[in-house]
């Protein structure tokens, strides 16, 4: 028996960026950490929740005095900043902790958009064309860029579909200036300006680390009624909204074995490049037979119900399960990293 620290985020009552709602999503760190908890005792080890306030001392404080052999880690941010999930890692390692999931360097990058496409684009991975434009620059017009409308506008660093309405999807200059200063004014950071690739939804979930395995995939399916077939914040989280009810995943996806294996070979080498660990998952949008992808979540959600563990369920594996082989695989990571010279 092990004593394992489950760290997660407690959220602020007012957040200092984004809208009213943003909380839902924010809230549901604590169920995920719940949920984890729950399983790591029916596993037989000794749980605790260690959540992350306002004051980073009293959550080292509370570390320190718990002795934990790993924590689970599910911090997703630090007091409602979301590009301060890099160090919530960091300081794990700091205090030579070992932890699950995914490094900072990983956590910081897969953040960050604009980076994660860049070093993508680099490595001949395929991904929409895209500009960024910064807090005060002026928005380009179609004389100053090469994208084809529409386009899809979104925060540089936000997860869970914040940010992202029906409004993120714009088919001229004076919709995606609107969008753009709506992005600088309510989320305080650049805007990612994407072509949007109308096609189908494919969530690519990752699992394991040598060597990673490849889950079933799974597809979001988009029922007739939304004004544009994506992934909005309500479709995701608010439940009674009419956009979560067309909003539906599906997994196994139903796809012919070329195209499948073509998107989980782009997902594994999108997992390698940016060095996740343990479990990530790829969204990917399929255009004529062509996978894009649009972002790489590193330490996603793995909630009972989430997209992640609804692809390991249809790879056969148990919730308990999928807990267990993420505590497994920080535990060696320990072993390895802890061992005499």
């Amino acid at each position: 028996m092990m004593k394992i620290a489950v760290c997660y985020n407690e959220v602020p009552p007012r957040l200092r960026k984004g809208e009213a709602a943003d909380r839902i999503s924010e809230a549901g760190s604590a169920s995920e950490a719940q949920a984890v908890s729950r399983v790591l005792k029916a596993l037989g080890h000794e749980s605790v929740l260690v959540p992350v306030g306002a004051d980073i001392a009293t959550f080292i404080s509370a570390l320190r005095k718990e002795k934990p052999t790993l924590v689970f880690n599910l911090c997703e941010g630090f007091w409602g900043d979301s590009s301060k999930e890099m160090h919530m890692a960091a300081l794990l390692e700091l205090l030579d902790i070992p932890y699950t999931g995914s490094g900072p360097l990983c956590l910081g990058l897969t953040q960050d958009k604009a980076r994660t496409k860049d070093l993508l684009a680099r490595h001949q991975l395929p991904t929409p064309p895209y500009l960024l434009v910064e807090p005060g620059a002026p928005c380009p017009s179609s004389r100053d860029h090469n994208l084809a409308y529409p386009l899809m506008v979104k925060p540089r660093s936000e997860d869970a579909s914040l940010g992202i309405t029906a409004d993120s999807i714009v088919a001229d200059a004076a919709a995606l200036a609107a969008r753009v200063t709506y992005i600088h004014i309510t989320y305080r950071q650049a805007a990612l300006v994407e072509e949007f690739i109308d096609g189908r939804e494919i969530n690519a979930a990752i699992f394991g680390n040598t060597p990673a395995e490849s889950l079933p995939l799974a597809e979001i399916e988009f029922r007739p009624g939304l004004l544009h077939p994506i992934v909005t914040y309500d479709g995701k989280w608010l439940e009674e909204s009419s956009e979560y009810r067309q909003t539906v995943p599906v997994c196994p996806a139903l796809l012919d074995t070329r195209t499948e294996q073509r998107i989980k070979d782009v997902a594994l080498s999108a997992y390698q490049l940016l060095n996740c660990r343990d479990y990530a998952r790829v969204d990917i949008r399929l255009r004529d037979g062509q996978p894009y992808i649009l972002e790489i979540n590193a330490n996603p959600d793995i909630s009972p119900d989430a997209g992640l563990t609804r692809a390991a369920s249809a790879a056969g594996y148990s919730y308990p399960q999928v807990i267990a082989s993420i505590l497994t695989m920080a535990l060696t990571r320990k072993e390895l990293t802890h061992a005499q010279p």
